[in-house]
C-alpha cells in the first residue's frame, strides 16, 4: 500500500493548496509541529506524487486573456488534435471525455476575434460546439 495520508498532512496541503509560496516556518506554526517533521511530511508527499507540483495563478485579464470558452469537439484525428492543441497558445487544457464529443477544449482569448480565429483553425478536425463563459463562479477550488 501506498503512502498513508493523516489530518496534519492534510493541514499541510490544505495550506499549500491557498498558498504554495507559505514558508515552512509559517507551516508548522500553523499545524502546530516543529521545522523539521513539516519539512519531512512535504518531501514525502513530493517523493510520493501526492504533491506533484506548485503553480502560480494569474489574473487573465490583466494578461488580455479574459474570454474563456469551452470547446466540445468529435474527431478521430486524435493525435493530431493533441499536437494541434500543444502548439496553440490560447489552449489551457485538453480533456478526453465520453459521450458524443470525445474531447473538451478549454481556451482563453483576448477578444471574441481571436476565439473566432482559433475555432475556424479547429474546423479541420472535426465538427464542434462552443460554449463561452459569461462569468467565473469557482475555479481552482480548494479539494481538501
Amino acid at each position: 500500500m501506498g503512502y498513508v495520508i493523516d489530518e496534519i498532512d492534510q493541514q499541510i496541503m490544505r495550506l499549500l493548496q491557498h498558498s504554495a509560496r507559505m514558508s515552512i516556518v509559517q507551516i508548522s506554526k500553523e499545524v502546530n509541529m516543529s521545522q523539521p517533521s513539516v519539512k519531512e511530511r512535504i518531501l514525502k508527499l513530493e517523493e510520493n506524487g501526492i504533491i506533484s507540483e506548485y503553480s502560480t495563478i494569474y489574473d487573465l485579464e490583466q494578461l488580455n486573456r479574459g474570454t474563456t470558452t469551452f470547446i466540445l469537439l468529435k474527431t478521430e484525428r486524435c493525435e493530431e488534435l493533441v499536437h494541434f492543441c500543444e502548439q496553440a497558445a490560447e489552449v489551457t487544457d485538453l480533456y478526453r471525455i465520453s459521450g458524443e464529443y470525445n474531447y473538451l477544449i478549454k481556451v482563453q482569448t483576448a477578444t471574441i476575434e481571436e476565439l473566432a480565429e482559433f475555432q475556424d483553425s479547429l474546423i479541420k478536425l472535426g465538427p464542434s460546439k462552443s460554449h463561452i463563459s459569461v462569468k467565473n463562479i469557482m475555479e481552482h477550488r480548494v479539494l481538501l
